[in-house]
Order: C-alpha cells, then structure tokens, then sequence
C-alpha cells in the first residue's frame, strides 16, 4: 500500500508538472515559454530589461544591468539616444568576466537616434554603440522612430517655436544602411521602434530585410491590440516598452485582485500579461528587489477571463508622446495604429 501510494503520488507530480508546462506555453507553440523565434530564425528572450528613463543615472544603468543578470534577464534593452551604452557594455563585460554569462547567453538590443537618419550617419552610429557596448556584434538594431531629425550635435534640434527641426532623410535610406550592416555581420536582426501600421506597410515594400521586431508603448491601459495584431499578421514580432504603466497602475483594483489571486504583484501580472499575448516586455526597475519579482513572471497563467478583464482597461493612454515631433511628416501617432 505505501509503494503504490508513492507511485501515485510521482505519477500526480508528472502530470501537475506537464500540464503547468502546457499552460506556460500557450503563447508560443515553437519555442520555450521564455523565448520568441523571430521572423529570421534566432530566439529573442521574451522578458528583458529596459534601461531607459530620466532616472537612470549611468552609474544607476551600470550597477541595474548587473543585478538584472544576477537575477536572470538576458535581454538587454539599450538605445544611444538613453547616454548609457557604455554603462551597459561595461556591466556585460563584467559580468562576462565574472564566469557568469558567455557573450552568446545575452541578447543586447540597442536603437539609432533620429539624427542619425542618413546613410552615412546611420553607419557612423552603428560603429559608435558597438564601441560604446564593447561587442562585435548588436543581436537586434532598431530604428527608434520613423522620423528624422535635422543631423548634428543637438539630439532634439528645436526651432524657435519648440517644434522638432526634421531632416529630409526617408525612414527608408535609413533602413537600407541597417541592412547593409546585417549583411556586413556587424548586426544579427533589424527592426523599428514606434512605427504605425501604415509606416510599417510602406517598409515592407522597400525592404529586402523584413524587420523582425516593432517596439511599441504597451500595457494595460493601452494595450495596443490592432498594432500587434497587425505585425503578428506580417510576422513581425512586438515588444513592449512601459509595460508597467510608468508605474502609474500599481494600484488599479483589478490588477491587485488578479494578482491577489495568483500571490503575486500588480507589475508581475502586467508582465505577464503581455507574454501570454506573444508580445515580449522589457519592464524598467533600479531596485533589485524588484527586477528579481519582473523576472519571476513564469510559474503561473493569467485565465482568459483575467486577459479579458486587462484588456477591457484600455484607455488608449500614451506616456510617450514625442509631442514637439508632431508637425513631422513621419510622426506615428497620427493614424488609429
């Protein structure tokens, strides 16, 4: 009676066990739970860590990234534009000498400014990330947005009127030189960063690389679904940058009813939330406490009534505006998605 209750009990765990792995699945029916397959084949972690924001200090961004690999993450979501490349190459590096990670075991993902537009620009500022990141390589180069910016040293040229100076550079020279730098080795995947679908679209017909990834504003008040619909269709993945509100929905009933329910945070449901939509997260945190609770997203399912309650949140509220863009003829936020 005690061995047959024992082989009882294993045969339950097996079962809990493969029908919890089914459940965490259910976004990707290709690859582990944790990763995405892009459109040209390499796996992209699903969850990383963002390291943007006007409180991120560089020393700040530095002592995160470490203690963001310490407790798992192994994307890595940096851009020129943030001033703390160097910072974050510092860290990996670190790390890397540390036995920690392999340089292969972290995906570093970095964005080319809008005055960088140009051909030769563009180029010039792919060298620099890499110098700034110390590697040979960037896993996935974005174009931070569909405009130009008047080239030069201002990063935000205004003219008097505090309206963005543009250039006259099309989105689609830009992208030509991201391909030449996948073609040259220099870049493994290319992709765009607050495009509309309409942007995007028009992409497609210029494009000899199809971009493998569109990062937009996501989280649950608003959500972005036709966007994501839209480049799931093109087989474009999406990530989602502010995944948590800017920390503006911590409190929302729902949310802490649902996280109630699981023993887990409002931001981990956030995060949670998208990864079970197929949409990566690149949630933001300089406290160590926290980055450890965004990793740990992976040991329970929202229910479809709990997804339909997160959608039914959006307000089609935005954080980013780029507001003194909006007489650009590239501007995004134009159109519906």
């Amino acid at each position: 009676m005690y061995f047959s209750s024992i082989i009882l009990l294993c045969i339950s765990v097996v079962i809990e066990t493969n029908a919890k792995s089914l459940n965490l699945s259910n976004f990707s029916s290709s690859v582990p739970d944790d990763y995405i397959t892009l459109n040209n084949g390499m796996k992209m972690p699903i969850l990383g860590m963002g390291t943007g924001g006007k409180e991120m200090t560089r020393d700040l961004v530095y002592k995160t990234v470490k203690n963001g690999i310490d407790a798992g993450f192994r994307h890595i979501d940096s851009a020129y534009f943030y001033g703390s490349e160097h910072e974050v190459g510092s860290a990996i590096t670190e790390k890397i000498a540390e036995g920690k990670i392999k340089r292969e075991d972290v995906f570093v993902t970095t964005k080319i400014w809008n005055t960088f537009h140009s051909s030769a620009r563009a180029s010039e500022a792919i060298q620099m990330s890499l110098t700034n990141l110390n590697i040979k390589y960037i896993d996935l180069l974005l174009m931070n947005w569909p405009m130009g910016y008047q080239e030069g040293p201002d990063m935000e040229p205004m003219d008097p009127y505090q309206h963005i100076i543009p250039s006259p550079i099309d989105y689609i020279d830009t992208w030509k030189e991201m391909e030449a730098a996948v073609r040259d080795g220099r870049v493994k995947s290319i992709g765009v960063s607050n495009f509309n679908s309409k942007q995007i679209s028009r992409l497609l017909e210029f494009a000899t690389i199809k971009p493998v990834i569109n990062q937009i504003e996501s989280h649950p008040t608003l959500t972005q679904k036709l966007l994501i619909d839209f480049c799931h269709n093109k087989g474009i993945d999406v990530t989602a940058y502010s995944p948590l509100g800017e920390g503006k929905l911590m409190e929302k009933p729902d949310l802490v009813k649902i996280g109630s329910s699981h023993g887990k945070s409002p931001a981990q449901v956030m995060i949670r939330y998208q990864i079970q939509r197929g949409v990566a997260a690149i949630p933001r945190s300089i406290n160590k406490q926290h980055l450890v609770e965004n990793f740990n997203v992976f040991d329970f399912t929202l229910t479809p009534a709990e997804m339909t309650t997160i959608d039914n949140m959006n307000r089609d509220v935005r954080y980013y505006l780029e507001q003194a863009a909006e007489k650009h003829e590239y501007y995004p936020f134009s159109d519906p998605y």
